[in-house]
């Protein structure tokens, strides 16, 4: 999975991986290159006492060590950026793919584990690809180089190569094995704590109205210390690794500095021969070192290449139209036709058989208990989620068949909590729209009952507005997003449950305001409060996720139980009538 994950995001950058290989390879060569000539001054200058050529040798390494630092400079920036771009387009891949979820695939993965898998996880990724083209390119160059320059040397006692080099591979095989699994569960330990600390700074404010911080510093500690056990466990298969390489490669000098020894005695080789010899081993356990770091870094970039490829793998059950529907003039004419929506795997539809057409100029309003499914019907009309039988229709159009923009221009949403980006009030008024006037904002703001609070802001439009806008209150969030809606004068309004925060007078003049600016378009309205929605053209009465009742407030409260019920558990019948 991570050479498929990076083979396709390697693809464009064939040019400058091709500059870091021939980089690393010179100045690989350059540094193999340089015991041979220290081995020439001492066999040739030292032993026989000519300084001449100790001075010439000497000033040809000096020229190979400037040419080693030039293309090792050159394979680092090359290899570098590259990298860097790889974790860019992962990540940006990454970012695309879950904006095309729909609803469901997000619940899937959790919000927590798509914000891992895109910093954290891409992080793994990026870091091993930098460390391989700085690192790890070099590496093979360098072992066998060193290797057949030792062979070069003595053959005899290149023969103590042929004992370490096993037992390296087999002691860093049982490490990297041992490692895989553990750096999935560290991955795994990272989306928990992730997914803990997501939930308490959203929910601080409950937290402290139950006086739970205890509980959810436990929480956290526990989180916590799940994750510091799995990377202790990690620590110790790493801190083991390099011991291990060190141990083996000290045995293996000790042993040549006494085999060598023996040989010189024996007039079969020079001290020179030794010295680069030994050189020449510190340089190929040099390459064993790198690459054990870089094996030490491959499983945990594996898992999270698996965990990566997992999102860029998943198809969204919204699919964009092949030959998408465009066309101007839309009146806005929304129709359900026998509308069924159940999740996969489930015994029963979330709404059956739901079917009503809103015309322009119509308000027309869908009331129910909890869990009715008033807010998926709405969710299906934006394609959120996709219906599992039958058809919901804009000027008659499938919503299917629309293409995604022209469907986003033409609807304008509401949500039941009403989210605000970091900005000011003007960047999330303009979110929709970002053409508007301010002369437009103001105008919106008006008729939202909004106007006034953002005057007395400190700088009025220009405020700024924490992320969720956290720092206004829930009615003024709930009016700034209805007032975004009207800025991008859509042809088809969704409100769901929009008007829950507000007190009862601002309510009603919100509603008569939106009355008078929304006349043309069409109107559909999602509440709890009867109060809302009494003066609708026409009420959907919606009942375990099917319609069992249509009409205005006095017919349906006249002849339709389940509005009585809902109704009346909120106002008495003289209020009700």
């Amino acid at each position: 999975m991570l050479i498929r994950l990076l083979r396709a995001h390697l693809s464009p950058y064939r040019g400058q991986l091709a500059l870091v290989v021939l980089f690393q390879f010179i100045q690989t060569m350059a540094s193999l290159y340089l015991p041979t000539l220290n081995a020439d001054i001492i066999d040739h200058g030292v032993v026989e006492g000519d300084v001449g050529y100790i001075v010439r040798t000497g000033g040809v390494m000096l020229a190979i060590t400037a040419v080693q630092i030039l293309f090792t400079s050159g394979a680092v920036y090359f290899g570098a950026r590259t990298a860097m771009a790889v974790g860019r387009d992962i990540r940006a891949a990454v970012f695309d793919r879950v904006q095309s979820f729909s609803a469901r695939e997000v619940g899937q993965f959790g919000t927590a584990s798509l914000i891992t898998r895109t910093t954290n996880d891409v992080q793994q990724v990026q870091m091993l690809a930098l460390m391989t083209f700085t690192m790890m390119v070099s590496a093979p160059i360098m072992g066998v180089g060193g290797i057949v320059l030792a062979l070069n040397l003595d053959v005899p006692l290149s023969g103590v190569l042929l004992l370490i080099v096993p037992v390296l591979g087999a002691i860093m095989a049982l490490i990297i094995q041992r490692m895989r699994p553990q750096f999935r569960l560290m991955q795994d330990r990272i989306d928990q704590i992730n997914r803990v600390l997501r939930e308490q700074i959203t929910g601080v404010r409950v937290v402290r109205a139950f006086v739970r911080d205890t509980r959810e510093q436990e929480r956290f500690t526990a989180a916590n210390t799940e994750l510091l056990d799995v990377s202790l466990a990690v620590g110790r298969l790493t801190a083991f690794m390099f011991p291990a390489v060190m141990l083996v490669g000290n045995i293996a000098s000790v042993a040549v500095l006494w085999y060598g020894g023996l040989r010189i005695d024996s007039h079969a080789m020079q001290v020179g021969a030794l010295t680069a010899f030994l050189s020449y081993l510190m340089q190929i356990l040099m390459s064993v070192m790198m690459a054990t770091f870089m094996f030490m870094m491959v499983p945990r970039a594996e898992v999270s290449a698996e965990r990566i490829s997992e999102v860029l793998d998943t198809d969204s059950s919204v699919v964009p139209p092949a030959d998408p529907v465009i066309f101007t003039g839309l009146s806005g004419r929304l129709e359900l036709r026998d509308v069924e929506f159940r999740y996969p795997g489930a015994e029963e539809p979330v709404i059956s058989g739901v079917g009503f057409v809103a015309g322009p100029g119509q308000i027309t309003a869908v009331i129910g208990s909890t869990g009715a499914g008033k807010t998926t019907l709405l969710n299906l009309v934006l394609r959120l989620m996709d219906v599992t039988a039958g058809e919901v229709l804009v000027d008659g159009v499938d919503v299917r068949r629309l293409d995604p923009a022209l469907l986003s221009r033409t609807v304008g949403f509401v949500p039941q909590k009403p989210y605000l980006f970091s900005g000011t009030v003007a960047s999330n008024l303009r979110y929709g729209r970002p053409d508007a006037t301010d002369e437009e904002l103001w105008r919106a703001l008006e008729i939202a009952q909004a106007k006034t609070f953002v005057e007395e802001m400190p700088d009025g439009l220009d405020s700024a507005i924490a992320q969720g806008g956290t720092d206004v209150s829930g009615g003024q969030r709930q009016r700034l997003a209805i007032a975004r809606a009207l800025v991008a004068r859509p042809e088809i309004y969704l409100f769901d449950d929009s008007f829950s925060a507000l007190d009862y007078a601002t309510d009603a003049a919100l509603r008569r305001a939106l009355a008078a600016e929304t006349a043309d378009a069409t109107v559909v309205i999602v509440a709890q409060r009867v109060a809302t929605i009494r003066n609708a053209d026409r009420i959907i009465v919606l009942d375990e996720g099917r319609v069992v009742g249509e009409g205005n407030h006095h017919d349906l409260l006249a002849g339709n139980d389940t509005y009585r019920e809902i109704v009346l558990s909120q106002l008495t019948e003289a209020e009700a009538a």
